[in-house]
């Protein structure tokens, strides 16, 4: 039997032992990791001297890159959590606490990254002058202060005192043991011990890949006036349930409330496509709240962040930590809607109150409300509240010591207990989470206990209900016909000239539901219809030429074959449950006739063909947004061995024929070949000059200038990705 044994965990993720080193690695780390290390029994309950713990990791391999796939792919809070207090490692006097700490390895900059992200995760905001910064008055930062110095046990702990780390180089470098690694290129690593070597490769390839840790099945969630739609009831450890969230459906428009790890796969299987969603609500930045996060730059639109700056300023100091990105740039990502604390804030019609509840991090909790029928319909969203047991404990007299004022404590049992129509609560127990017992007396119609990973108790089935995945709690149903209003708003964004009258016609044909895996166009089939996505993702797919594109909500199928009566060069098939606007292929083809739209649609479409085969534009680039780029893009051509220094400033360039090297310092760094870019750096930071270009053969480059794409987080998001590869490269 050999000293190592290596085992897949899921692509890109492995597990290594080597117990004669006492070494136990997770190699890679991205969300869910641990639910994915329980689920293969990785880790397991032990026990030792009479207490029972777990198993599991003590040092974590990083990803050389912060991003792959467009997703964070180090994310180690919740498995240094594990190690410190599932399995003991931090606490006094228990066996599995021995003086070892947990250890990251990795590149210099991925660990520093992460001891940043771990510490705002484990605090958030940190200071009186930062709570003040974020717009609270000194008295109220003071009692926030307190309070975040009684749940830390009196101090702020750098993330050094409770980690230890290793930097990964081209040489050997001992974690522990005997036991060595070296880094052979980019996220390639190779581990020694006693004679023995294995690689580790954690590259994740581009493509769908949600490497969620439990299985999901197809929703078809409707778009009600006000409803509330149960999208995960677990915690940060349940391996059977997404995390505790809630998508709020007002006027047919999506809202989420938080997004926790692998939310892209449960908006899959709801039916929901990402440029659907119009806004996100923030509570607070823990990782199973938080980790979800990139998913949702992956939308040609900003979507609102609605926060209170509390909160907001410790979401986006632990983005820009994982980033290591300046937190001045995470607005370009989102569009901003301050929230403000105690008082309805109205959000075209739908009404929410943030308040404050008490927790190590910065956290609010909802209260939203819609006006139906002469009365008010409500929701309250109770995510990461205390018990009050935990309160009680909390209590000081001493306005200079750590702790929680009577009135403070009042206040939060009170807003807890607030009687609404439907009420979600954490019941996960502890330090920092609440209490069923807590709620015995609410009078709320409904209340749904979320945010554990163990099955409910027969007394806790006695206070409160469950809700499975993709229950729907409808608080108004629709009668107006949501969806055909949003196919008319698609249709006046693609045609913003068009006259009424004849969107009107496109409107007037059936909106019909596609099964998930349903082939809508066949490759090679002339269209008999053109289809408007109104619900739901399709993928294109063409794959000789390796095209996988994902259509989103506003996306058409089928236009430009159709138009011309040519076959279909890709084919087109669901995700998951689509709804799409059905129109006719010669209705369409003598519209846009009669409109005299013909040519600029083939001009369009010749442009958007060259997007869409590029990674960067493939994705959730809805046609309004294609076009205004396509009508922006210049072309260039150039002889074999041309400099390219003199290109416009401010721009980013698709490579449409032939091969551009890029160097840094006088080195090559790689080539950038057909349906490839260059010059995201230019766009990203405005900082020209950091790569040379020089052209191996004749090509031909699309510029399309920055202000055409810096508000499209997904093609800025992909620039990232690619751009910090090539500085790891």
């Amino acid at each position: 039997m050999g000293k190592i044994k290596k085992t897949e965990v899921i692509k890109g993720v492995y597990w290594v032992e080597i117990p004669e080193a006492d070494l136990y690695l997770l190699c890679g780390c991205p969300e869910d990791a641990t639910k994915h290390l329980m689920r293969l029994r990785l880790i397991v309950p032990t026990e030792k001297d009479g207490v029972t713990f777990q198993t599991g990791p003590n040092a974590i391999l990083l990803s050389d890159v912060a991003l792959q796939n467009g997703k964070f792919c180090n994310l180690a809070e919740f498995p240094v959590l594990q190690m410190l207090y599932l399995q003991g490692m931090l606490i006094p006097g228990h066996p599995n606490n021995t003086g070892i700490k947990p250890m990251l390895i990795g590149a210099q900059d991925q660990i520093d990254a992460q001891m940043s992200y771990i510490y705002r995760g484990n605090y958030g905001l940190t200071s009186k002058e930062e709570i003040i910064d974020a717009g609270e008055t000194p008295e109220r930062a003071e009692m926030i202060m307190r309070m975040k110095l009684k749940f830390a046990f009196g101090r702020i702990l750098p993330t050094e005192e409770l980690l230890d780390h290793r930097v990964v180089t081209p040489e050997p470098v001992e974690i522990r043991n005997g036991a060595t690694i070296k880094r052979l290129q980019c996220n390639i690593f190779e581990l020694s011990y006693g004679g023995e070597t294995i690689t580790i490769d954690l590259t994740v390839k581009r493509g769908r890949n949600d490497r969620s840790a439990y299985p999901l099945g197809f929703q078809s969630v409707p778009r009600d006036y006000f409803s509330v739609v149960h999208s995960g009831q677990g915690d940060g450890w349940d391996i059977n349930r997404p995390c505790m969230g809630s998508i709020l459906i007002y006027q047919g428009k999506i809202y989420l409330i938080d997004a926790g790890p692998n939310i892209s796969y449960s908006l899959t299987a709801l039916g929901v496509g990402i440029n659907e969603i119009e806004g996100i609500f923030h509570t607070h930045c823990h990782d199973d709240h938080f980790a979800g996060i990139t998913s949702l730059l992956r939308t040609d639109k900003r979507i609102k962040s609605y926060a209170t700056p509390l909160v907001r300023h410790s979401v986006f100091k632990k983005l820009s930590a994982l980033l290591s990105m300046d937190e001045a740039q995470i607005p370009h990502y989102f569009d901003i809607h301050d929230l403000e604390f105690d008082t309805w804030n109205d959000i075209g019609g739908l009404e929410v109150l943030p308040f404050m509840s008490p927790h190590p991090v910065e956290t609010s909790a909802f209260i939203f409300r819609a006006f139906w029928e002469s009365r008010y319909l409500t929701y309250a969203h109770l995510a990461d509240i205390a018990s009050f047991n935990v309160m009680d404990g909390m209590l000081t007299d001493d306005d200079t010591a750590p702790g929680m004022t009577q009135a403070t404590i009042d206040l939060a049992k009170e807003n807890y207990l607030t009687p609404v129509d439907l009420k979600k609560i954490d019941i996960g127990g502890g330090m920092i989470h609440g209490e069923v017992d807590d709620f015995k007396d609410d009078t709320s119609s409904k209340i749904v206990l979320a945010h554990r990973s163990e099955a409910l108790t027969n007394q806790q089935k006695e206070i409160g209900s469950s809700a499975p995945f993709g229950v729907v709690d409808s608080l108004v149903s629709d009668s107006s016909g949501n969806l055909r209003r949003f196919a008319f708003e698609f249709l006046h964004n693609y045609f913003p000239d068009m006259e009424r009258h004849f969107l009107r016609t496109l409107l007037n044909n059936p909106i019909i539901e596609f099964m998930p895996g349903e082939i809508i166009l066949r490759k090679g089939h002339v269209p008999d219809n053109i289809y408007l996505v109104v619900t739901g993702t399709v993928e294109k797919i063409r794959s000789e030429d390796d095209v996988y594109n994902v259509i989103s909500a506003g996306g058409l199928i089928g236009e430009y074959t159709g138009i011309h009566g040519l076959p279909s060069t890709s084919a087109y098939r669901t995700v998951n449950f689509v709804r799409a606007l059905r129109i006719t292929t010669p209705a369409y083809r003598e519209l846009i006739s009669r409109t005299d739209l013909s040519e600029l649609i083939d001009r369009r479409a010749k442009n958007r063909e060259i997007l869409e085969q590029t990674w960067l534009f493939g994705e959730s680039v809805s046609p309004p947004v294609q076009n205004q780029i396509s009508d922006a893009m210049v072309m260039h051509e150039f002889d074999a061995g041309a400099t390219l220094d003199n290109l416009p400033s401010g721009a980013m360039f698709i490579v449409d024929k032939g091969v551009v090297e890029q160097t840094r310092d006088g080195e090559v760094i790689g080539n950038v070949k057909v349906r490839n870019f260059f010059g995201e750096e230019q766009v990203l930071f405005g900082i020209p000059g950091v790569f040379s270009y020089r052209t191996l053969e004749p090509c031909r480059i699309y510029e399309i200038p920055g202000d055409k794409i810096i508000n499209v987080p997904i093609v800025m998001w992909k620039m990232l990705e690619a751009h910090e590869l090539r500085g790891a490269a």
